[in-house]
């Protein structure tokens, strides 16, 4: 799938250079996903002629969008300071199952993630973390067909902006308030996933960071970087009528 695939390279200068990562990627190699040969650290360093890119944070697998790397350890040590203290702003946009009417904003701690593989000597009795959510509606739909126990199905466009960044945090608070996110095997409703595979052909999970800001490690200039979506949500935006997000 991505042998000869080119990134997509939304910003770069001296210091930084960010992604439109494609769904389906991993950020770097995993113990979880040996066998993948492919991935973001990787293909960025070869693309730009070897240079070593340092990861500053992370997408899940299946998640789409913005990210960004450092090009120098400095410039990764600065940046990683913004992140653990939320001075960055990230905004996500999700389909999920059901109708959402009004803004809410979720307050839910989650248990630490652990990978049997890669955390297999850490602590499994961890408190919970704190994970906060803020959610908007943008657009809703009903389609005139059965899943489940329903005669019809209802899905609303979201737009998803963490004020944390735990593991999975977007994909659990979305399943906590029974609002799961559309194409995700993990977290989600098969039925609804089935559905929109075999009607719509969408076989990824439906998460895209659309945006990131951050202030530059250096220049101290507000940077805003965002990055488009794949033909996958632009034709179920079309198939459903909604307006693309910007």
């Amino acid at each position: 799938m991505f042998k000869e695939y080119q990134l997509q390279i939304i910003y770069q200068d001296q210091y930084l250079v960010a992604i439109n990562k494609p769904s389906g990627l991993l950020v770097h190699k995993s113990m979880i996903d040996r066998h993948e040969i492919y991935y973001a650290m990787k293909m960025l360093r070869d693309q730009l002629g070897g240079v070593w890119v340092y990861p500053i944070h992370r997408l899940d697998k299946p998640t789409s969008g913005v990210l960004l790397f450092a090009l120098d350890s400095e410039t990764a040590r600065r940046m990683s300071e913004q992140f653990k203290e939320h001075a960055t702003q990230k905004r996500y946009i999700a389909v999920v199952r059901g109708y959402i009417e009004n803004e809410g904003f979720i307050d839910h701690p989650l248990k630490e993630k652990l990978d049997k593989i890669s955390d297999k000597d850490a602590s499994k009795y961890k408190e919970p973390q704190e994970a906060q959510t803020h959610y908007k509606p943008l657009a809703k739909i009903e389609l005139d067909a059965s899943v489940g126990k329903y005669d019809t199905v209802r899905y609303s466009l979201v737009e998803l902006m963490p004020k944390t960044g735990r593991k999975h945090q977007l994909r659990r608070h979305m399943k906590h308030i029974s609002h799961h996110i559309l194409g995700d095997t993990k977290y989600g409703r098969g039925e609804h996933n089935k559905f929109i595979r075999a009607e719509y052909g969408v076989h990824r999970l439906l998460l895209h960071c659309i945006e990131l800001r951050f202030i530059h490690p250096y220049t101290q200039e507000s940077i805003e970087l965002k990055a488009s979506f794949d033909t996958i949500f632009t034709k179920l935006f079309h198939n459903f009528q909604w307006s693309i997000p910007q």
